[in-house]
């Protein structure tokens, strides 16, 4: 954590100090709180949409199944697989043109966390020895904040990509080989889709999953670990 010099007389002044940084921790503490809480809303929209895209294959299928097959079953199971491919489609593109408005954001915000983590956690180390509890805490509730964000970063990221292969696991496990041949060629496209997994990703090079997630916390250790074995 880095803490700003004060010039001035820390007994004199220091009141106006606690206010100076408490203002700039709440003013940042809330304007990530913002922006990650309009981030889980519009996952939340796009996880909905594949539901929907999952919901209205299993009734195109359902459909199919019936007894009382007639020409006008068979347009309806027709339009529910359009429906169907046409909101994955939509869902996919949102979650995509969402992300690419944080993308930038949240490159720099994951690089100054592991920073940030690291850092904090030599500083725990620091006040283990020196007792000092006020210190402790401070580094502690930063470690925590770090801890959440990169969590929830994370987690939204791995929505998206488990929503997205339950609409071709739903594919999959329908009969859908049962379906008439030009309803077949409309899940086909679903099929051809799912060979390649759909995830969130920063630059092209790493992309928000539990497995970043993982990968960030060591990071973050291993860092740690070698500023402690620098100092000692």
């Amino acid at each position: 954590m880095l803490i700003p010099k004060h010039f001035l007389g820390r007994d004199n002044y220091i009141y106006l100090i606690i206010l100076h940084s408490g203002s700039s921790i709440a003013i940042g503490g809330l304007i990530l709180i913002a922006t990650m809480t309009m981030c889980v809303a519009y996952i939340k929209h796009a996880c909905g949409m594949f539901k929907i895209a999952s919901y209205r294959i299993e009734k195109a299928i359902a459909i199919n199944m019936l007894k009382n097959s007639s020409l006008e079953n068979e347009f309806m199971m027709y339009r529910e697989i359009i429906h169907a491919v046409d909101i994955h489609r939509k869902a996919m593109k949102f979650s995509q043109y969402m992300f690419s408005n944080f993308q930038g954001s949240h490159f720099w915000l994951l690089i100054v966390g592991v920073v940030c983590l690291s850092l904090n956690l030599y500083g725990i180390s620091e006040t283990m020895l020196t007792n000092d509890v006020e210190q402790f805490i401070t580094h502690f509730v930063f470690i925590s904040a770090t801890f959440v964000y990169f969590f929830i970063a994370n987690y939204i990221g791995q929505k998206v990509t488990n929503h997205n292969e339950h609409v071709f696991f739903t594919v999959y496990n329908i009969r859908w080989y049962l379906a008439p041949l030009h309803v077949q060629k409309l899940i086909l496209f679903l099929l051809q889709n799912g060979s390649r997994t759909f995830c969130l990703s920063i630059g092209g090079i790493y992309s928000l999953s539990n497995e970043l997630f993982a990968m960030l916390t060591k990071a973050s250790i291993s860092y740690f670990t070698v500023v402690y074995s620098m100092q000692q």
